[in-house]
């Protein structure tokens, strides 16, 4: 079947401007990250001093990603129906008074519940939040656009830990506070200086809506199902989970060696996103996130190997660039099969989903395979599921066609070059 054409006539162009709503987008991410930077490390040592055992820990955790999985069809479904902005302001408020409520709670089950709350509300705003990008972002920088978003999340990600040791005398509870105090303003920040988007106007333009089914005869989406799949399984859920349990148990100080680890995989992913997005919207998505998965297949799969604490970090560095290259290019992708003339809420909670997934069955597959045969072996899985997202891709079209054919990209980059001398 032919894939859908986005409904949108672009101009060649030698470069657009980032948008100031985009700014907006990018300001309120760095407030949220580093509020959740700074929360992260002390849930678990929260929940377990209400004497539960390690495991009811890691329901709390799971909990919060169960409900991000369940609620994603229907975020996008709201987003369809009252618009991006709208359901992106909920998301927030919601995350912000459920994380506040938890400096409040008198036992676990108090905690349970708000993260789960807290995780239907994260999933709100992450689809509209995609929603908005897809929408705003001009297509010829769309991989810029995304790049910026996802860079403001990881230095958010970096600073809130240091933010968090600084505040480590509060004790556990005022972090939550705090952090919904953050949202809030973030929330605040949002919907005084973004734009409003009526959806009755929308309607009014006939403002067309994709729906998942249209967006499956498009065989980059499908790529893109697959490829956020494993990307999310090997660099968000076995990195986060079990790369820890692998530096406690090889190496004489693991909680150092697994600080150190984390941080590496952060300054690579750091380091790439300042130039993946630009090369994604100059040589096509295909090209970055081949080569980040083949990447992340290689260093992940390899980590089981690492003998010593620099060997564990430079793995770790080159696996964090590799991840650097395939969000944005993913993202924009995603956006390419969408067009910014369209609203695909639920396209974009099918794209989370997929990627919530591999984050939730990753760990948990990884981690019983530990148990049984090793790190070794259980890493090496990562290589195998690095080439079940690259499968899709092998056969899918490349979606920045459709916004620039590569003989106007080839011409613009000429001109470019020629306005800078080269």
């Amino acid at each position: 079947m032919p894939h859908p054409e986005p409904q949108q006539s672009v101009e060649p162009q030698i470069e657009a401007k980032i948008p100031r709503e985009i700014w907006i987008m990018v300001a309120a991410a760095f407030m949220i990250a580093i509020g959740y930077g700074l929360i992260a490390p002390l849930l678990p040592q929260f929940v377990v001093s209400f004497d539960v055992s390690m495991a009811a820990a890691g329901c709390v955790v799971s909990a919060f990603a169960a409900s991000r999985l369940f609620f994603a069809p229907a975020s996008g479904r709201l987003v369809d129906m009252l618009g991006s902005r709208r359901i992106y302001l909920v998301g927030l408020t919601t995350v912000g008074v459920a994380t506040g409520m938890v400096a409040l709670s008198q036992s676990y089950w108090h905690i349970l519940a708000l993260r789960a709350i807290a995780g239907i509300g994260s999933t709100m705003f992450t689809v509209s939040a995609m929603g908005l990008i897809v929408r705003l972002s001009p297509p010829t920088i769309r991989g810029k656009c995304s790049a910026l978003y996802g860079t403001a999340f990881l230095l958010g990600n970096v600073a809130g830990p240091l933010v968090g040791a600084s505040l480590s005398f509060l004790g556990f509870r005022w972090p939550f506070f705090i952090y919904g105090v953050g949202v809030g303003i973030a929330a605040l920040i949002v919907a005084v200086l973004m734009p409003k988007v009526d959806p009755q106007e929308e309607r009014a333009h006939e403002v067309p809506h994709m729906a998942v089914r249209d967006a499956w005869s498009d065989t980059a989406f499908r790529a893109a199902l697959t490829s956020n799949f494993a990307h999310s399984w090997i660099n968000m859920g076995v990195r986060v989970s079990v790369l820890p349990l692998f530096a406690a148990s090889v190496f004489h100080n693991g909680a150092a060696a697994s600080g150190f680890a984390l941080a590496a995989f952060a300054a690579g992913n750091a380091t790439v996103l300042q130039f993946s997005g630009r090369l994604a919207d100059r040589w096509g998505r295909k090209p970055l996130i081949i080569s980040g998965l083949v990447g992340s297949g290689v260093f992940m799969g390899t980590l089981g190997f690492a003998d010593h604490v620099v060997s564990l970090i430079v793995f770790s560095v080159l696996a964090g660039a590799a991840s650097g290259l395939i969000n944005p290019a993913q993202q924009a992708a995603l956006a390419d099969v969408i067009g910014n003339e369209r609203s695909g809420g639920q396209v974009l909670s099918a794209f989370q989903m997929a990627g919530d997934f591999g984050q939730i069955l990753g760990p948990i597959v990884i981690g019983a395979l530990a148990d049984e045969w090793g790190f070794m072996a259980a890493f090496g899985l990562c290589a195998v599921i690095a080439v079940v997202g690259l499968s899709g891709w092998f056969f899918a079209r490349e979606p920045l066609e459709t916004v620039i054919p590569r003989r106007l990209r080839v011409r613009n980059q000429k001109m470019t070059n020629g306005l800078l001398g080269k």
